[in-house]
């Protein structure tokens, strides 16, 4: 091969390499900091901001030594530190991670920006590789466009590869380190092969760097990507294409099931326990706002957020074994819930796909729709929009009900009141119960017109020695009913600042010193 022909591989390579860093990176950061816009905003800009910086000094460096081993040795440079960046930035992670399960805002907003910082060196060294391919690609002058568009052509294929090779691929057989590794052992191979090409001599300076990269790669893959909260015992824990799934155990043998970065439980399980007097529970009370309403009239659920299958569990102890769809995204919080959290009901059908597509997808009405589908803090915007409800009341009973739990702080109800105000456009009664010792509001929409007092009137009908945890529940949520309030912001599937007013309500949080 050419010099020029393995120079078209090399730019192809680095440009894949590039991809999958920023792809990557946004696992490493959302692991601890979630996956919102405003952390996606950091990642893209930053990323950018980098690049052109590369872009800029590739051009002038190849202007100044236009040598190829020049090339090669600036590649082995930037893949060398690409591989680095997982390893030094875990203990910062580590140390994020502690912060934010303390709520010390200070601390992980410097580690965001730390870990971020630590990207700049290795991504505007492969910024510089497309300008520097160039200078040297040009033979003929004639040719120049010709070449430029080739090579950029191959940059741009290269970072097509890479976006969704690790996102598909790497990360959920390895994980998000790895991938790291992975990517950077790639362009490392390339990029000595190339040297050892163009001029021998000079490989033998950077022969260190593998081992170097193998040695820290063995000191700091040890141990879990994130520390369990204090008294508990991680039991598992696995990077997906999704998430980072944590499950921990308590003294008393109670399960949690936590994502990413660790901020609320997704899931609760203990053999002996069911009712757990937190949101699950309340997914039980919907259909009770019907009047005249028995446990024999709930015939099926369908689940928006399966998680570990704390509700479908409820569902199925309180009204045995009714038909239960549990819609989940993730199909390793599945396969580690049935391992751990005793996700075995025979009468759950577990459907692994997005919620919304899924749901469209199901031919049947449902006396029952839940959905607690979070990202903590965040729902996913394309359930909350008045068409996404109107789609589950197309597939409702003429009794059904759709629960739904939403974040708030003690004193910001915003997104609640945006809900609230985007739900009353499809149902014509809604209920609001704020779940007590936490920061969810629990709202519940029934599509036939209903009155509160027909909960009382169920729950003093109720057999309460044949059904004793749902007693419980519905006179919980009797004590815990609040006025439902809206707003003027409507959700649509045009418009849907879910993220905006969520992070206006963290800021807000903070800045107020309630962490």
């Amino acid at each position: 091969m050419s010099k020029n022909g393995y120079l078209y591989v090399t730019v192809f390579t680095s440009g894949m390499t590039t991809l999958a860093i920023e792809l990557t990176a946004s696992r490493l950061l959302g692991n601890i900091f979630g996956t919102s816009n405003l952390v996606w905003a950091n990642i893209i800009g930053l990323m950018l901001i980098y690049l052109t910086v590369g872009y800029f000094i590739g051009g002038r460096w190849a202007d100044r030594s236009p040598y190829h081993h020049t090339l090669y040795q600036i590649i082995i440079l930037g893949a060398f530190l690409s591989g680095v960046v997982p390893l030094i930035s875990r203990p910062v992670l580590r140390f994020a991670a502690e912060a934010v399960n303390n709520l010390e805002a200070g601390l992980a907003l410097g580690s965001f920006i730390g870990v971020l910082v630590l990207f700049s060196v290795p991504v505007t060294l492969l910024g510089t590789v497309s300008p520097f391919a160039i200078r040297l690609a040009i033979e003929n002058k004639e040719k120049a466009g010709q070449v430029s568009g080739s090579i950029y052509a191959l940059s741009t294929l290269g970072s097509i590869v890479g976006t969704f090779l690790p996102v598909l691929v790497i990360t959920p057989a390895v994980g998000t380190t790895r991938t790291f590794l992975v990517f950077s052992g790639i362009l490392l191979l390339v990029a000595f092969i190339g040297l050892w090409r163009t001029r021998r001599a000079a490989i033998f300076r950077w022969l260190w760097i593998p081992p170097v990269l193998i040695i820290l790669a063995a000191l700091t893959l040890s141990g879990p990507v994130k520390p369990p909260p204090p008294g508990m015992t991680l039991l598992y824990e696995k990077d997906s294409a999704y998430n980072l799934i944590q499950i921990v155990e308590e003294d008393d043998g109670t399960r949690y099931l936590l994502l990413n970065e660790g901020q609320g439980y997704h899931s609760q399980w203990h053999p002996e326990q069911i009712y757990y007097r937190r949101t699950w529970g309340y997914f039980l009370v919907g259909p009770y706002f019907n009047p005249n309403h028995t446990p024999q009239d709930v015939d099926n659920l369908a689940i928006i957020g399966l998680a570990g299958g704390t509700i479908a569990r409820q569902y199925t102890h309180v009204y045995g074994d009714i038909p239960i769809d549990g819609i989940e995204i993730d199909p390793e919080i599945v396969e580690a819930s049935r391992q751990y959290l005793g996700l075995t009901m025979p009468n759950l059908n577990v459907i692994i796909q997005d919620g919304r597509y899924a749901f469209n997808q199901q031919d049947k009405r449902y006396s029952v729709v839940g959905i607690d589908a979070y990202r903590v803090p965040y729902v996913p915007w394309h359930l909350t929009t008045v068409e996404f409800f109107e789609e589950i009341r197309d597939k409702l009973t003429n009794d059904g009900v759709v629960i739904i739990n939403v974040g708030r702080t003690r004193d910001d109800r915003r997104l609640v009141e945006a809900m609230a105000n985007t739900m009353q456009q499809v149902y014509p009664s809604l209920y609001a119960m704020d779940v007590p010792e936490s920061f969810n509001t629990i709202l519940v929409a029934t599509n036939q017109p209903t009155q509160v007092e027909n909960l009382t009137a169920n729950i003093e009908a109720l057999d309460r020695d044949t059904y004793p945890l749902l007693y419980t529940v519905l006179t919980t949520a009797r004590d815990t009913l609040v006025p439902v309030v809206t707003s003027d912001v409507l959700f649509t599937d045009d418009h849907a600042p879910v993220e905006q007013i969520v992070d206006d309500m963290v800021i807000d949080y903070l800045l107020e010193g309630e962490g």
